[in-house]
């Protein structure tokens, strides 16, 4: 029988996990400690490891990302969890001219591995500084990984993933998403960066869905079905290193292709996967 975990269950046992296998790991950010845990997403962990591995910040965006890079630097293998991904925007000097670019201007001498925890969405009343899906501005940066899981199953591996990657990694969750349930195995296991999934095979059309947009996609299949369309469905998972071949294969095929995002419409993720078809596939699907 398969094991079924919400996504927030799916977070959490795969940060208790690698915290158990890995002293290194420490959990820290806004409110990890307080009664609510993230969604519950750090529910437990202070319980079990402590104060010293799992603490509450204060309200200081571009401090405590210092602080994680300094510990990631160190030795450690931090986890900065962030309420918002809007605020990220307080460290971006940190994440981009130091966490992303540390491997680089020392030679590969030194790795940050450090994971950002950022959450996007909540549906309608959240406010302007409350509301934004900003994933697509940690794709442009060389020595970030971005990672957008959409189910339970890949929650866990891709976090796994991410903790036990050597560069930074932004993990992006849409909060819809904490609500979802869907099979879990209970041992660790890893989702690796580069590689989209195809959940629903078809012919006449590719929907590629970002996130939550995934979901959405996969509604939009069955509707289509309906109407006697046979829509191809793909979750690109990872962000960046975005896996182009599995999409541009898809198109191929079905020679249509509709990519939906969480953000504006322009300069998102799902307009550089339009791009990079056109690019690629220019001339091809004449």
């Amino acid at each position: 029988m398969e094991r079924i975990l919400s996504y927030t269950d799916a977070v959490r046992e795969a940060t208790e996990q690698e915290m158990a296998r890995d002293p290194s790991v420490v959990v820290f950010g806004l409110d990890v400690d307080d009664p609510k845990r993230i969604q519950g997403t750090t529910k437990g962990l202070l319980e079990k490891f402590g104060a010293e591995r799992v603490f509450g910040t204060p309200l200081s965006e571009d401090a405590m990302t210092g602080v994680a890079i300094g510990l990631a630097l160190a030795g450690l293998r931090p986890i900065h969890v962030h309420i918002r991904m809007d605020f990220l925007l307080l460290a971006m000097n940190q994440l981009i001219n130091l966490a992303a670019k540390s491997h680089y201007m020392y030679g590969g001498q030194v790795h940050v591995p450090m994971v950002v925890r950022s959450m996007i969405g909540k549906s309608w009343g959240q406010g302007a500084q409350h509301s934004q899906g900003l994933y697509s501005y940690f794709m442009h940066v060389p020595g970030l990984k971005v990672v957008a899981p959409t189910t339970p199953y890949d929650a866990k591996g891709c976090l796994i993933a991410a903790i036990r990657d050597n560069n930074p990694v932004m993990y992006v969750e849409h909060r819809i998403l904490h609500f979802q349930k869907g099979p879990v195995p209970e041992n660790l296991y890893t989702v690796a960066p580069g590689k989209a999934r195809v959940t629903n095979a078809g012919k006449d059309v590719t929907l590629v869905g970002i996130s939550y947009m995934h979901l959405e996609c996969l509604r939009a299949a069955r509707y289509l079905e309906d109407k006697g369309i046979s829509a191809e469905v793909i979750d690109p998972i990872w962000l960046a290193p975005l896996d182009m071949e599995t999409i541009l294969a898809s198109v191929s095929k079905t020679r249509r292709l509709i990519a939906v995002d969480n953000g504006l419409t322009i300069c998102v993720g799902c307009a550089e996967i339009v791009a990079a078809v056109a690019v690629r596939l220019s001339g091809v699907l004449l």
